[in-house]
């Protein structure tokens, strides 16, 4: 066989081997991309590795693969990511629990509810304990009623309210919706910093919650970092695979340890396959 044949080969088989692997797995998300830009990331390394051509060639719309729940750019950690049949397995981790460490200070608010944003208030806050802040958080646990912030995925007539607030257009506030916080607990407390640990439901802002707790002690905050340390079955130290890990055999490794995590699930080999172009299911 020709060095060019074996080559192929080798190729065909890791392009193979790629189109079969199936299931759901985690990758690290840092800051500042989006997590829609992690997720082309990791399919260009995979397909690059494959030998796949992207351009002109329409192999490449059959590799499925979306994640299960936008993290925002600021934001890092778990990043919960289908792939094949597991595609159609990620609504469940949309709904599932999650778990955030979040940095909050106190004394400023910003439009976006986070440190990306613009000032737009600035309150004292000597007055306020740690035991004033352990106090509050217990009106912030269990079945709650959250306001979305206006700097998000939600959309309106088709485009994200985040799209239309940086243009300049008016946006109305989006009406309190029911959330689940599942436990919430101080970590930390250096004023004008706090640091909480949170587990909650689908649909849950980590920036309101700052946000309604500054508010709750008559000051004001906003959100400084934020780290998701586990979603469904997935923990950032045990499972998320950093991007020097982002190979066909380590994704099939991770596959074959992450997919055991899953025993209520139906099995991803019986899962109806969907359109072959499908992309990115993700949620706020």
């Amino acid at each position: 066989m020709a060095a060019g044949e074996a080559g192929g080969a080798v190729l065909g088989r890791a392009a193979d081997k790629l189109f079969s692997l199936s299931g759901l797995f985690a990758v690290y998300k840092p800051k500042g991309p989006t997590s829609a830009g992690v997720l082309n990331l990791l399919k260009e390394r995979l397909l690059a590795e494959a030998g796949v051509q992207t351009n002109g060639n329409k192999r490449n719309q059959f590799l499925k693969i979306g994640h299960g729940g936008t993290l925002d750019s600021a934001a890092a950690g778990v990043l919960v990511i289908g792939i094949g049949k597991g595609t159609k397995m990620l609504r469940t981790m949309l709904a599932g629990s999650k778990k955030y460490t979040a940095i909050g200070l106190l004394g400023k608010a910003t439009d976006t509810l986070d440190a990306t944003g613009k000032v737009t208030e600035e309150k004292p806050y000597d007055q306020i304990t740690k035991g004033d802040l352990e106090n509050v958080l217990q009106k912030f646990t269990g079945d709650i009623m959250q306001v979305p912030p206006l700097y998000s995925a939600l959309k309106k007539d088709g485009e994200r309210l985040s799209t239309l607030m940086k243009r300049g257009e008016a946006v109305e506030a989006k009406p309190a919706r029911p959330v689940r916080v599942y436990s919430l607990s101080l970590q930390q407390f250096q004023p004008p910093l706090f640091t909480l640990d949170v587990e909650c439901g689908g649909g849950f802002y980590v920036r309101s919650l700052v946000s309604d707790i500054g508010k709750e002690l008559s000051t004001c905050a906003t959100m400084q970092e934020l780290t998701r340390t586990k979603q469904g079955p997935f923990t950032l130290e045990e499972h998320a695979l950093y991007e020097d890990k982002w190979t066909i055999d380590e994704i099939a490794r991770s596959l074959e340890h992450c997919m055991s995590l899953l025993p209520g699930e139906p099995s991803h080999k019986k899962l109806k396959t969907e359109h072959p172009g499908e992309t990115a299911v993700s949620c706020e």
